[in-house]
């Protein structure tokens, strides 16, 4: 059995490559030389969409494998350390805008008295 390579481009690739191969053709160029390389165009085209694809596929997989995680992690009940963890950084960054609003206010205030 012998498989024969589909050539099944969408029409947009087509005319997206014909597009591409128009703008770049040279002057004295035949119709078949452009078309060679709208047909080379067009397969990169293709490869390219194919590569994005299978990124997308695999990103999916990594994905569902950390939601599976985390919910089996947290089914688990956290330890002390894990939520101290978090609440620490919160504490610290809710502090800054207020230490940055009464500077600013401070600076202000003695711009206007002055």
């Amino acid at each position: 059995m012998s498989r024969q390579a589909k050539s099944t481009a969408s029409d947009e690739t087509k005319a997206e490559a014909l597009k591409i191969t128009r703008a770049t053709q040279k002057q004295g160029q035949t119709k078949e030389q452009s078309k060679l390389i709208a047909l080379g165009i067009q397969k990169g085209i293709d490869q390219y969409k194919k590569q994005q694809k299978s990124k997308a596929r695999d990103l999916d997989r990594q994905k569902k494998k950390i939601k599976s995680i985390n919910s089996s992690s947290n089914i688990d009940a956290p330890s002390e350390n894990d939520t101290l963890q978090q609440a620490q950084p919160t504490a610290h960054t809710s502090k800054l805008p207020w230490i940055l609003l009464l500077i600013s206010w401070t600076i202000f205030a003695a711009y206007f008295w002055y």
